[in-house]
């Protein structure tokens, strides 16, 4: 189709399926509508808009792989929340709806919808999904660029329904009630629709924006990931116990220029850590132990070297103590196989009353300490999500 506009006297031209009831030029402020007659006549003079619109009327799109072309456009407004919808159509006369507020994006089809909802029910109910209404407005026409199949000054009611990323608007002008179902879409599913690079960026909450995650499933999933762990963890560990592969006395003076090496053991099972405890009568002294873990198959030595210190006193009237004579820890993740341990003991060389030092390891039972924190880590991300998602769903309806 053809259009001139007398006001600007540019030409619109633009291949369209359907009859045009109203035009509005997308290079000034007049608009036509179809007078039968007369054939598009012009009607109306718009108020002076700065658009800030994405695509301009014969903008081409690709949806699921259908190409789809900007008929139209209109720029609407509610209680100081103003929108833009675009019609496509495809050579087949196939219509897309698009709906931008914010650089937030709503996919739209219009779909059959018995039950009317001109009395504004709080739910309903679309393919056994439940949508909470939303918004219902008398919307105003702020400007409009394109050719469109109904007449752009008709007052409309919109009637809006959400259960995010979809919805549910339906359009009611008298007793007629026209439904679409909307679905959000993303800025870059847009930017490939429409091979653009350029789109403006989102501010707020969307419409129908989903939240990072959806919670209910967030939370069967942590469940079933939960439930793989611990029946895992019980079947790599069944049967398994304690092994003590150490405990001694060793003397400070015996091994000040050499190491303590223990016979070669073998451990059997799936990865744990071991264990170490030492204890030596430090007494305002010091005392320190190095210890390698040796593997005879693979020659890879693991070391660990722990300090144990215990002092106290007696400051301002009151006694005091600080560290202690015990030290315990672990060297973690340690395999199957063959083993040994090189131990070198030191203490202050000033300490003359402390002679020895106490050391015992063992390859521990199995432990659920990384369990319980993969479990409570798990805990602790779905209630922080639950409760950011409430946070995100309130700022959404405040809107």
């Amino acid at each position: 189709m053809k259009v001139t506009c007398f006001n600007c006297n540019n030409t619109t031209t633009l291949e369209v399926l359907f009859e045009v009831e109203s035009f509005a030029c997308p290079h000034c402020v007049y608009t036509y509508k179809n007078t039968r007659s007369e054939g598009l006549k012009y009607f109306n003079k718009s108020e002076p808009y700065y658009y800030k619109y994405q695509f301009k009327v014969g903008s081409k799109a690709n949806f699921d792989g259908i190409e789809y072309q900007v008929t139209g456009l209109l720029i609407k407004s509610s209680n100081g929340y103003e929108w833009t919808e675009y019609i496509l159509e495809s050579k087949k006369g196939e219509y897309l709806y698009l709906s931008e507020s914010n650089g937030h994006w709503i996919l739209l089809n219009q779909i059959d919808f018995d039950k009317k909802v001109g009395n504004h029910p709080k739910t309903v109910e679309y393919q056994d999904i439940i949508y909470d209404r939303y918004n219902y407005c008398y919307p105003t026409l702020v400007a409009a660029q394109g050719f469109f199949d109904f007449d752009i000054y008709s007052k409309f009611e919109i009637i809006e329904y959400i259960n995010p990323p979809l919805m549910l608007s339906f359009e009611k002008l008298g007793a007629n009630q026209t439904c679409f179902f909307g679905k959000h879409i993303s800025r870059s599913a847009i930017k490939k629709a429409f091979n653009t690079t350029d789109l403006d960026k989102k501010t707020g909450i969307g419409q129908v924006q989903p939240f990072l995650f959806n919670i209910r499933n967030l939370g069967l999933t942590c469940a079933s990931v939960a439930m793989v762990i611990l029946v895992s963890h019980w079947y790599m560990n069944l049967g398994r116990v304690e092994q003590n592969v150490l405990n001694t006395e060793m003397s400070f003076d015996q091994y000040t220029n050499k190491e303590y090496v223990t016979p070669a053991f073998n451990l059997k099972g799936s990865s744990a850590p071991l264990s170490v405890r030492v204890h030596t009568n430090v007494n305002n002294s010091w005392a320190n132990v190095q210890l390698a873990l040796i593997n005879e198959n693979t020659g890879e030595e693991t070391y660990a070297n722990k300090d144990i210190e215990y002092y106290h006193g007696y400051t301002d009237g009151e006694n005091w103590t600080e560290g202690s004579e015990t030290n315990e820890f672990n060297i973690c993740g340690v395999a199957a196989g063959k083993y040994h341990l090189a131990i070198t003991p030191m203490k202050a060389p000033e300490d003359v009353q402390n002679q020895s030092l106490q050391i015992s390891a063992s390859w521990s039972k199995p432990s659920y300490r990384n369990v319980y924190m993969t479990f409570i880590f798990m805990i602790v991300f779905v209630i922080g999500m639950y409760y950011l998602n409430q946070n995100f769903e309130n700022k959404r309806w405040e809107e």
